[in-house]
């Protein structure tokens, strides 16, 4: 492994509407085998970005940190690693949403039409149109995220839907090693998009899921990333 984690506190950051427990599940077991101390902040939703850049620095003052997170969370923490050259030490990424602009991004656009029901419609009509649309399994985690997050979450589904990741050209300074993982099924964030960071980034690999192998162990993003990682 070209980074060594034993020890390493590794901050991951949940995706939009998501939450820690959920990372923390995704990611605990195979961050755990490799000695790293995980950290999962809980989202603010008033405060969604701002939230996870303050945890991000708030652990590298102690030295420093691997990062990482699912969907926005990834955007975030790879933003950040390329703001702090030294500080991060590697970046794990799962589902990454888009690469640069959000505008045309189908997670983007979902996350405006979501914020737009719930304002509009309240969180229960809303939640029961994400179940008739959703995998069970992701429909059991939104649900009760979802509802924890709740009255704010519309604001942090506008912000997420707002903001920009990382481009080609930001990728291409990132200088430590980046572990990507796509679910070759998920159409809200496409697996072009993780190919095109590993193909930016000058130290990274690719490792794929589905949604079927996410619902029927929830660690197996976890797991996939840190392969990614293994071979960065």
């Amino acid at each position: 492994m070209n980074v060594i984690l034993e020890g390493v506190t590794t901050v991951l950051l949940p995706g939009t509407g998501s939450d820690d427990d959920y990372v923390y599940r995704a990611f605990s077991d195979a961050l755990h085998e490799v000695g790293a101390l995980l950290v999962t902040p809980s989202p603010q939703p008033h405060r969604l970005v701002d939230g996870y850049r303050e945890a991000l620095d708030d652990a590298a003052r102690s030295g420093p940190i691997a990062v990482g997170g699912v969907s926005i969370g990834a955007v975030v923490a790879t933003a950040w690693a390329l703001a702090h050259p030294g500080r991060a030490v590697a970046v794990l990424a799962a589902l990454p949403p888009w690469t640069g602009s959000p505008e045309n991004a189908p997670a983007a656009l979902l996350a405006r039409q979501s914020a737009q029901l719930l304002r509009r419609e309240g969180l229960a009509a809303t939640v029961a149109q994400m179940r008739a649309s959703s995998p069970p399994w992701l429909a059991d985690e939104l649900t009760r995220s979802w509802v924890g997050q709740w009255p704010t979450l519309p604001d942090a589904m506008e912000e997420a839907a707002g903001h920009t990741a990382p481009d080609c050209a930001d990728l291409e300074r990132l200088t430590v090693p980046l572990g990507v993982v796509v679910a070759t099924d998920d159409p809200v964030h496409p697996a072009e998009v993780g190919f095109e960071w590993v193909s930016a980034a000058p130290r990274a690999a690719l490792r794929t899921v589905t949604l079927e192998e996410m619902g029927a162990k929830t660690g197996v993003v976890g797991a996939a990333c840190v392969a990614a990682l293994q071979e960065a």
